[in-house]
């Protein structure tokens, strides 16, 4: 039985839902969490799969491999990666930035942006606290997922930075914030080929449902149905292109260049054919 996590957000409910509605399941076993926790599971082999953040893959590229096709990123702005500051961004230089402990892709995208964008040199801390309380102790805070949807809706007079469009003005590419990852070992199953074509048939197949996943979803009780719809249609991207590819690719050279990682990584991609 094949393993997948599954990340509890609004950016990843339309693909679990046509996968689980249109396709078999019934050898698959969910498992949900938040991006960090689901990429420690990836790690230590206690999942098989899942969307992954795409800096996991640049740090342990060895023992991973991608779904060709698959990813989740946006070409501009993406809605849920943002940065809430009480300043201007450009005036953040030698501050304290905080972080949300459920982040790993966007924590060192913010990083890239804030030191190659705005040369600004910040350190960085992880909170729980909410966004009130960490802007007592702090000038910013990065939120992502649904936290940062919500915490959009409010008028909170402060200054708020979508990532996802910071990024694609500066480097005129999409970004990819997850890609779909196996571990290596697994990566010739029969089984595990099936699922990576019943994902890639989902995300073809989520245009024409996004109205009927949207009046089920649980995430239109607090975010709303129209602006649910929104987000999906204009904000989160499911497909892994060569746009996307060299989006990718550019993160991780600046990942590089800042020594987040070691070096810039292959893409190894699961055989689909043998």
């Amino acid at each position: 039985m094949l393993r997948i996590g599954q990340i509890e957000y609004a950016n990843c409910t339309p693909i679990y839902h046509v996968l689980r509605e249109h396709f078999p399941c019934s050898e698959y076993e969910f498992v949900k969490g938040v991006p960090t926790e689901l990429n420690r599971l990836l790690a230590l082999g206690y999942i098989d799969v899942c969307p992954s953040s795409s800096i996991e893959y640049a740090l342990h590229h060895d023992q991973y491999r991608i779904f060709p096709q698959l990813s989740i990123s946006s070409d501009g702005a993406v809605a849920s990666v943002l940065l809430f500051s009480r300043i201007p961004i450009e005036h953040l230089d030698g501050t304290i930035i905080l972080l949300s402990s459920e982040s790993a892709t966007s924590v060192n995208l913010l990083k890239i942006l804030m030191a190659q964008r705005y040369n600004c040199y910040c350190r960085y801390a992880v909170t729980p606290l909410s966004l009130s309380d960490a802007l007592l102790d702090s000038p910013a805070l990065l939120l992502i997922g649904d936290a940062a949807l919500r915490a959009s809706f409010s008028d909170s007079g402060l200054h708020i930075y979508d990532l996802g469009t910071l990024w694609r003005d500066w480097t005129g590419l999409p970004f990819v914030f997850a890609l779909w990852l196996c571990r290596k070992e697994v990566a010739d199953r029969p089984s595990l080929k099936e699922l990576a074509n019943k994902l890639i048939q989902a995300r073809l197949l989520l245009p024409m449902h996004y109205s009927e996943i949207a009046g089920q979803a649980p995430e239109a009780a607090w975010m709303g149905y129209d602006r649910l719809l929104t987000y999906w249609r204009d904000n989160i991207l499911y497909d892994l292109d060569e746009r996307k590819t060299s989006g990718l690719l550019s993160f991780f050279q600046k990942c590089s260049e800042l020594g987040l990682v070691a070096s810039v990584p292959e893409l190894c991609f699961i055989d689909m054919e043998n």
